[in-house]
């Protein structure tokens, strides 16, 4: 009887690890493990993006320590021009001073076949169409950009108000308009070029009636600065003598 028992429960434990083994088979097969289906050239430029990126890292290193160096260079020689050049920095990182350098304009305007044949006419450019247009020149190396004349910086709104495109309370009442990007150099700008022109941002335009005009990179364009007030949140002055050592 006990030899039964223990042949019973041998049967009982060789099932259930085939069964298990079956199982997992099952499951293995059922969902596959997902590989990486890309060729050569694709992985080369997947390669060669993340170089770019690491160069670039590297060299916003570089040059924030060299920031570093100038500043503590001249805050042993006058602490007062120190923190005037510190000022400076700081407004044109803010938007807050007209920048001239490199760059390139785009220009949006109806498309003219449309008005031909009687289509109905684009007059704006809606809040969801300009966005994407931004963050797409931002993630293509966008250091200064502007709209229709307007400051575009962190803290800029689009929205749409009764049916109208409005930058920080700026109306887009009519087309074209323009958009100008300036960049930190010509190098970067003939890359924004090439990389806007390849994008897919005058197809998303073109769906909306629009046409998107890429102008050639210049070396010298010119934004303005941002003229709106800045509401500052969650700061408050110092007072003098809360101050650290002078």
């Amino acid at each position: 009887m006990d030899k039964q028992k223990k042949n019973n429960l041998s049967f009982i434990v060789i099932s259930a690890v085939i069964g298990f083994m079956i199982a997992i088979q099952f499951q293995s097969v059922k969902e596959p493990v997902e590989r990486d289906t890309r060729d050569l050239w694709q992985l080369r430029e997947a390669l060669l993006q993340e170089k770019e990126l690491q160069s670039e890292l590297v060299s916003e290193i570089r040059s924030i320590e060299e920031k570093l160096l100038a500043y503590d260079s001249k805050q042993k020689q006058s602490k007062e021009q120190a923190l005037r050049d510190t000022i400076k920095e700081l407004k044109i990182e803010a938007g807050l001073t007209q920048v001239k350098g490199p760059g390139l304009s785009l220009r949006i305007e109806p498309i003219m076949e449309e008005i031909q044949i009687g289509e109905p006419i684009s007059k704006d450019v809606s809040p969801e169409l300009l966005k994407r247009l931004l963050n797409e020149l931002n993630m293509y190396d966008a250091a200064y950009v502007s709209v229709d004349g307007q400051r575009v910086i962190n803290t800029t709104v689009i929205r749409d108000i009764n049916n109208e495109t409005k930058i920080d309370g700026h109306a887009i009442s009519s087309l074209p308009i323009e958009v100008k990007v300036g960049v930190d150099n010509l190098v970067t700008a003939e890359k924004l070029y090439n990389r806007i022109k390849a994008s897919k941002a005058t197809e998303e335009f073109f769906t909306e009636n629009l046409k998107l005009i890429i102008s050639e990179p210049t070396s010298e364009l010119t934004i303005p600065a941002y003229d709106n007030p800045i509401r500052i949140r969650y700061l408050e002055s110092l007072k003098a003598n809360e101050g650290g050592n002078t």
